[in-house]
């Protein structure tokens, strides 16, 4: 009865299976690689950055030191002072202890800085990318995305499917020719409309 009752689960289970996967459209997408495709990207990067760290954070860096030294000279001066007042001596104590702990972890809070600035450059290119994803998931009714960087290495799928070169055709961005001609002969030339450039004047 027992071997009965699994066999029949399994059968629904496989059924299920093999009714879901032809019902669902899965495409994968990678935003990294469509960042690196607008023109320029990298460059205006790398001055925003290079300019944030050699004016904004070597500032902060330099008025951070000055502050932990002059309140550490404070510190040691009214120490016999301070002691007396346990209430003012851990204020100053923690104070103290704070500018240390940015000094020495400095590296460290100088990526994090660098990261955010990052973003906020490539915010507006983000928002673009995910407008065009969501029309191109909605046009190709794709019912699944998934990051490329989950997908096995052993199991590739379709170049049809990946949707980083459909957004790359919306944004109108230039792709590698071997990319864009492997992409036509597996759609059968299907998003051709939309990889044309816009012709200009």
């Amino acid at each position: 009865m027992k071997k009965v009752l699994f066999a029949a689960i399994l059968l629904m289970a496989v059924s299920f299976t093999n009714s879901a996967s032809a019902q669902t459209k899965i495409g994968y997408f990678d935003d990294q690689s469509v960042i690196a495709l607008f023109p320029g990207i990298q460059e205006k990067l790398d001055t925003i950055l290079n300019s944030f760290a050699k004016d904004t954070l070597q500032d902060e860096y330099n008025y951070t030191l000055k502050s932990y030294q002059v309140k550490d000279s404070i510190y040691k001066k009214d120490s016999v002072d301070l002691s007396k007042r346990p209430k003012a001596l851990e204020m100053a104590t923690t104070e103290l202890n704070q500018l240390k702990y940015k000094l020495i972890n400095w590296q460290q809070y100088q990526q994090e800085a660098m990261q955010q600035k990052q973003e906020a450059v490539l915010l507006p290119y983000r928002q673009k990318i995910a407008q065009a994803l969501n029309e191109v998931v909605a046009e190709q009714k794709y019912n699944l995305v998934l990051k490329a960087d989950a997908l096995s290495p052993y199991a590739q799928p379709s170049i049809a499917d990946n949707l980083t070169i459909r957004v790359a055709m919306k944004l109108k961005l230039a792709l590698p020719k071997e990319v864009e001609d492997a992409f036509k002969a597996a759609t059968g030339g299907a998003p051709a409309k939309t990889a044309a450039p816009a012709k200009k004047g």
